[in-house]
Order: C-alpha cells, then structure tokens, then sequence
C-alpha cells in the first residue's frame, strides 16, 4: 500500500510548499461553477418549469397549440441571453416545488411570489421579474367587499398558493386548496366558495376577455391582497445560475425588454416594470 507522505514531511523546510497545499484544498470546493449551470452550459437547454393557468403569465394558444404569455417569453429571453436553447415542463401549483427539488426542470417560472417560507427551502434570482397580489373573484351579490367579510366563509385558492396563510391566520377565512386556478374558478361557479382568490393580473384580464361569461362576478374587493415580488425560483446552493439568471434579468429590465413583453401580452398594471425599468437602464448592455 503506498504511504501519503504527512505533513509533517512536507512541512520540513517546506513552508510555502505546505501553505498552497492548504489553500489549494481549501480553495477547492469555490472553484468550480455550480453543477445545475454546468449542465445547462453542457447540454446547451434551459429547462423552465411553467404553469399555464391563463394569460397574461402562461397559457396555450388555440389556434398553433403553443405555449404563450409573459412567462413564456421571459424563460425564452433568459435562454437567448445564456446562450441555449429553452425547454418547458408544465407544472402545476401543487408539483411545481417537487419538479425543481427532483432535477425535472432547473428553475422555476411558474407564478411564484417571495415568502419567507419558500426561501427556506429554495433559493431565487435576486431581481424580481415582475410584482403582483390577491384579487378575490366573487359575485357581485355575495356581500364582499373587504378581505375582512371573508371571516368564517370558503374562500378557493389554488394548492401551494401564498395566499392561503394571510387568507386564514389574517382574516380568518375557510381556504380550499383546489389543484388549480381554473378548477378553483369552477368551484367558485358552483357555489362552493364565496369567491375565489389569485393574481390579479391574470383576475382583471379574464373580465376582459370572457366578459360574458363572467357577467354576474367582479373583482370584488378593490385592494390587492399581500402584493409581492415574484422571482424566479432555484434549488438551494445555486449560486452561479442565480448569478447568471441575475445579471439577465437586470438587462431585460434595463433595455425595456421586459416592459415590452409585459405590454406584448397585456399585463394590465406595468407599473411595477417601468420603474425597474428607470432603475437598471443605465446598467443595461447595448
């Protein structure tokens, strides 16, 4: 069996020779660029994990089948900017989580606000891509008109929804975790919610776009409910793709790309945009 010399050896008249062995074992572990960016650079594929609930974030166009809205464009612009190709796998609120943390997809674009709970388990791209909050969707007889009415009363949410917590321990409301926005929706329609809570972007465009069917409902109170950033999510530890996905989003933001998607797919309130615009446009690349 061969012997590894001590470092008492190599410490004899050997100071410097022991000083670099022991940064260089040290040193080690920050050297290398995170694995998940490394894969990406190696199979040349940003794979995005998206939910396609409805626009203006994610939905399929009925006329080509393909997926459009804001989120769509935005993980194709992070992909060009990284040099690779995009994939999506469609994920669902109560999968979306378990699809990053198993390696299904590398990050997350899926219409998931900052809570202190979520960074607990994962981590995300510094600069927020967007900032949107609660709208409750019910009738427009039912009686509601402040998130303090909900008290005692069902109130439908999508599964893993950031709404949930604020929802009940705030104002005391009976949340329903149902699999997703549409089918929370249809709960609302079937009366078993008195209304049915998620962003209000994709709330205040559907009255656009389906006002008949939506006829006898509102957006019935006025104030958004906890209004947070969303960002962009990866798994804990990811330091180089953050950083990578980071300096992204920041130039999208700085060269009006991201004003200009929001607006391409009718973001109702880009207000939030325009003035991350005005911050980062004097850092943006030609």
């Amino acid at each position: 069996m061969t012997r590894i010399p001590s470092l008492k050896f190599w410490s004899k008249g050997r100071p410097g020779v022991l000083a670099l062995a022991i940064f260089g074992v040290l040193a080690a572990p920050t050297a290398r660029a995170d694995a998940t960016l490394d894969r990406i650079k190696g199979r040349q594929k940003l794979t995005v994990g998206i939910i396609l609930s409805g626009a203006p974030f994610g939905y399929i166009d009925p006329q080509t089948r393909a997926e459009r809205g804001f989120n769509i464009d935005l993980a194709r612009a992070l992909a060009e900017k990284l040099g690779v190709k995009v994939e999506f796998v469609t994920v669902t609120p109560p999968n979306r989580v378990q699809f990053l943390q198993q390696g299904k997809v590398d990050i997350l674009i899926a219409n998931m606000q900052y809570t202190e709970d979520r960074a607990k388990i994962l981590d995300h791209v510094a600069t927020p891509y967007d900032r949107a909050g609660g709208a409750a969707l019910g009738r427009k007889d039912s009686g509601i008109r402040d998130w303090s009415d909900l008290k005692g009363k069902p109130v439908c949410i999508s599964q893993g929804s950031n709404y949930a917590q604020p929802l009940a321990d705030t104002y005391g409301a009976v949340v329903k975790g149902i699999p997703s926005q549409p089918e929370s929706m249809l709960a609302l329609q079937g009366g078993n919610c008195v209304v049915s809570v998620h962003v209000a972007p994709t709330l205040k465009l559907l009255f656009a776009d389906r006002p008949d069917e939506w006829k006898d409902y509102a957006i019935v109170i006025p104030t958004e409910l906890d209004p947070a950033n969303s960002v962009i999510w990866l798994r804990k530890g990811e330091r180089d793709t953050s950083a990578a996905l980071d300096a992204a989003v920041r130039d999208l933001h700085g060269s009006g790309a991201m004003l200009a998607m929001a607006k391409a797919n009718r973001l109702v309130d880009p207000t939030f945009l325009a003035e991350e615009q005005r911050k980062f446009a004097g850092q943006a690349k030609p």
